[in-house]
């Protein structure tokens, strides 16, 4: 009986330990994003195995919960659903149903889920384009780009551009009842980073006279050379999304190479002839005092040319948006950024802000202090969190107000 009782204790206690994660007083219901961290972690660690092992990719393993979560297309009283294509690319689209009392506003929204997993039938994207449609009485299209593994940059974001431009076409809007003054494109971490990347992209496509209203950057991904800003350092071991697991979306967005993933996690992966990129990124200039903390900035440790070269696509601002030229940020649209304290993610966001600010661009900056990466898709029960309906709230005032 005693040796029992002892096993059973320490099994009790291994457990207690693995789901163990230090929550932050200020964010509502710990408990309840404890485990949903780890969750996320078992299954990382999962994907790490059966990766170790060759029985699966470790991107196709996080992507089973892709599957977990999808929901067919279904309509209800307020909002017609259904799975099309635009431009070749799979999209749902949402249709509000009640009587149109003049041309609807449009949003085009990319998700989330690093450019390896996710997708806009995952029940979270689901409510949230359902809940945008309804609110709004606008016509909401989420695209389906292609993932990696299977496809690397710049695939993803032909594939959301490809949309964006057809959808734009003055016969698609009009198809629609979308007044051609009111579209914006909107997503959350890697959809942030597409939608920032499409919108500088259209202002130099004279095919597109269509122009967008707005921008919505929801904790964006947005800069690949420096993945030793303050955020990163302070959330190495965060909730959600660690810095592990950004490199390895980062690089995978790329290739599939591990020297590229290992370059990234050391931060030395930028080669010496780019090194004059990093003024876009220098956050000892762009981050506000509060936000620098006691972090000193170093110079940039340069890597091989050999990487870059091989994979020049970390390089191209299609890819990290940070990295425009300040002249081809002038002329974006109004622009609204949700950034989260405790993620790898936030100065990314904090820094696009500033600069957009200086070249003239209007800007909304919500930072919510008591948020993690991911938040805003936390609305649905049983993983229902205040914050999560508090954010969606301020992005659907935001879009109702601005589009």
């Amino acid at each position: 009986m005693g040796a029992k009782l002892l096993c059973f204790c320490l099994a009790s206690a291994l457990v207690a330990y693995y789901i163990y994660t230090p929550i932050p007083e200020n964010i509502e219901e710990g408990w309840k994003v404890m485990l949903v961290t780890t969750m996320f972690r078992t299954v990382g660690h999962v994907a790490e195995v059966a990766d170790r092992l060759g029985l699966m990719h470790y991107m196709e393993v996080l992507s089973l919960i892709t599957v977990a979560e999808y929901v067919a297309p279904t309509s209800d009283e307020n909002v017609t659903v259904t799975d099309t294509e635009f431009s070749n690319v799979p999209v749902r689209l949402y249709l509000p149903r009640k009587p149109a009392g003049g041309l609807r506003r449009a949003v085009i929204y990319f998700h989330g889920g690093g450019w390896c997993v996710g997708q806009a039938g995952m029940k979270s994207y689901d409510l949230l384009s359902r809940w945008t449609s309804n609110q709004l009485d606008a016509v909401v299209v989420s695209v389906d780009y292609r993932l990696a593994p299977k496809y690397h940059f710049p695939v993803q974001f032909e594939d959301v551009y490809s949309v964006t431009k057809f959808f734009l076409q003055s016969s698609v809007l009009s198809q629609y009842g979308v007044d051609p003054n009111r579209v914006c494109v909107a997503g959350d971490s890697a959809g942030g980073n597409l939608a920032a990347a499409v919108a500088q992209k259209l202002l130099e496509d004279s095919e597109v006279t269509t122009r967008l209203r707005a921008q919505v950057l929801l904790y964006p991904a947005l800069q690949t050379l420096d993945l030793n800003l303050p955020s990163y350092q302070e959330n190495e071991n965060g909730l959600i999304l660690p810095k592990s697991l950004m490199v390895r979306f980062w690089s995978e967005y790329f290739t599939s190479d591990s020297s590229l993933r290992e370059a990234m996690a050391s931060n030395r992966h930028v080669p010496a002839e780019s090194g004059h990129l990093f003024q876009f990124v220098n956050w000892s200039n762009l981050l506000p005092e509060e936000m620098k903390k006691d972090y000193v900035y170093t110079s940039p440790v340069f890597g091989s040319s050999k990487i870059a070269k091989k994979y020049p696509g970390f390089l191209d601002p299609r890819a990290a948006p940070l990295l425009a030229e300040d002249t081809r940020l002038h002329g974006l649209p109004p622009t609204y950024v949700l950034t989260c304290e405790y993620d790898v993610l936030r100065d990314d966001g904090v820094m696009y802000v500033s600069r957009l600010r200086a070249a003239g661009v209007r800007v909304t900056h919500d930072h919510a202090k008591d948020a993690f990466h991911g938040a805003l898709m936390f609305v649905s029960s049983p993983a229902s969190l205040p914050v999560g309906n508090r954010l969606r709230n301020r992005y659907i005032e935001w879009l109702n107000e601005n589009l």
